[in-house]
């Protein structure tokens, strides 16, 4: 995992204000809670001289990430930004509960009204970095990291995917379902085929194989074989075929379904949960490749991975060379908090709450939209 570490660290460089589009009535506060609208102008007209630092945390062992997007924020909507003094973590950096990760300060009407907003983003960069972070963790053993792709697109907004495919990058992924993904970052979207491909082929995985090699000849060839609910016998249909052509097969099966190699070895039920994509049926399909000299195809495996799940198949040593992760990995499940913790360079926070001075923040330079 080290050396996953250090390799994003070499990557990870500072967006620049370009690479986000906010809307534009982020400056007219229609997206800022009213009270904060309501507080930037009374302290307009009554306390205009007042200057505050806000400082935000969390509460979780995380990996942050959303800093850069934060600044840009400020930089764009605030007023006067270039008086601020702002202080930031790096998207990347590993973050402990209560630890300060920004601190932002000037007078409250300049910048306080987008208290909400930049919660909400380091709220969800964060959670997706820090989901994708645990679920790449979780795909590396005995000093081996298998690959996870980011497969994000059908589980919220597409709004969301250039966002979130950052955070998956920050997290470890660097394997994405969509260019949108990869916009903030750099690498075109990877897949190969779904399940609607092989339908208008009328279920035969070897006419769509073929048909997708023919194509895309320089792409690897990975084909899905649960169409029919017969992941061996449709594995090495494709791969009596294509030999050394094909360089892995993808199982999807629904979690509602027990494939057929079951129904036929009703000897080995009873003992394991037989549904969607288990070990037991992994296990089956690596030893039918192997017995017929297709111990090269990889195998790759998806729908319904969660952190726990991969662990669990992990600790099995069951033989998978790939993951497709998508919906556990979009969960919110980091809120940040911004809090007034000094007014006029006094410490003045909200009972429960204080100034946490953090050595690790770097000072942000003012760079104009």
């Amino acid at each position: 995992m080290k050396e996953i570490e250090q390799k994003l660290k070499g990557n990870i460089k500072r967006l620049t204000n370009k690479t986000f589009k906010f809307d534009e009535r982020i400056g007219d506060g229609w997206f800022s809670a009213v009270y904060f609208l309501k507080t930037k102008e009374i302290a307009e007209k009554v306390l205009p001289n007042n200057h505050v630092t806000m400082q935000f945390f969390q509460k979780s062992n995380a990996v942050l990430c959303g800093t850069d997007e934060a600044i840009a924020l400020v930089h764009k909507f605030a007023e006067n930004p270039e008086s601020l003094e702002i202080y930031s973590l790096k998207d990347g950096d590993k973050i402990q509960p209560f630890e300060s990760v920004l601190t932002i300060s000037g007078a409250y009407q300049q910048f306080g009204y987008l208290e909400g907003i930049i919660d909400g983003i380091l709220g969800r960069r964060t959670s997706v970095a820090t989901n994708v972070y645990n679920v790449v963790k979780a795909a590396r053993t005995t000093g081996v990291q298998k690959p996870v792709i980011f497969m994000g697109d059908r589980d919220d907004h597409y709004t969301q995917q250039a966002g979130d495919g950052y955070s998956a990058f920050i997290g470890g992924s660097t394997a994405q379902a969509t260019h949108a993904m990869s916009e903030w970052w750099g690498i075109q979207g990877m897949g190969t085929m779904p399940h609607a491909m092989i339908q208008m082929f009328r279920g035969d995985v070897v006419a769509a194989s073929k048909a997708y090699h023919e194509i895309y000849p320089n792409d690897d060839l990975i084909a899905l074989v649960d169409y029919n609910n017969d992941v061996i016998t449709d594995a090495l249909k494709v791969a009596r075929v294509f030999g050394k052509e094909l360089k892995g097969v993808r199982l999807d099966t629904s979690r509602t379904l027990v494939d057929k190699y079951f129904l036929r070895n009703h000897h080995l039920m009873g003992t394991f949960d037989p549904r969607g994509v288990n070990p037991e049926l992994v296990f089956a399909l690596r030893k039918a490749l192997d017995e017929e000299g297709f111990d090269f195809v990889n195998i790759m495996v998806s729908g319904g991975f969660t952190e726990e799940r991969i662990k669990t198949f992990e600790k099995a040593d069951v033989p998978v060379d790939m993951y497709g992760v998508g919906g556990s990995l979009l969960k919110i499940n980091i809120g940040f908090t911004g809090d007034n913790v000094l007014l006029n360079g006094q410490s003045a926070a909200k009972e429960g709450r204080r100034y946490r001075p953090n050595p690790r923040l770097e000072k942000v330079e003012y760079h104009k939209q």
